[in-house]
């Protein structure tokens, strides 16, 4: 003979608010609306030099929060949500051997510019022990404001390279 046991309202009302608060708890540490960014995998010089930079960075650019994307990593840096992604240690871009590709100074650092027709404009560094990439989105298209918020952080921690 097998005995079913009814389960009271109350405990059936505890189960289901302990299984919507692991819901809720799952979904907030989930990672939220956060981009996610292709981290690099640079040299163990470079990696060194990026964790410095890693730690000076500023909390605002452009008026924009910092908002780091994931995976979590002193190697990526992000504001306003993906507006402005900061990934160094990167290779460095074949376009650096082009003798036509554009650059630009900003405060005394040098910046590769490569931009495309779907995206905003992504700048390099030039002359530098590793290379950190800046990727603007398509409201910055024509402009270069937000490098100069890392040009301190830059000379700073990562080193000429000439």
């Amino acid at each position: 003979m097998t005995h079913t046991r009814r389960r009271s309202p109350r405990s059936r009302v505890l189960a289901l608010s302990a299984a919507l608060w692991v819901v809720a708890v799952a979904g907030c540490s989930a990672g939220g609306d956060q981009p996610s960014v292709a981290v690099p995998t640079p040299s163990p010089e470079a990696a060194g030099y990026c964790g410095e930079l890693h730690e000076e960075l500023p909390e605002t650019v452009d008026d924009l929060e910092r908002s780091d994307p994931s995976p979590d990593s002193d190697l990526t840096a992000g504001w306003g949500d993906g507006a402005i992604v900061l990934r160094c240690g990167v290779p460095r871009p074949a376009r650096m051997d082009d003798s036509q590709s554009k650059a630009v100074d900003a405060d005394g650092v040098n910046w590769l510019l490569e931009q495309s027709d779907d995206a905003g404009p992504r700048f390099t560094t030039t002359y530098r022990k590793a290379y950190v990439e800046v990727t603007l989105g398509t409201e910055y298209a024509h402009d270069i404001t937000p490098l100069s918020a890392f040009a301190v952080p830059v000379k700073k921690t990562v080193p000429d390279s000439l």
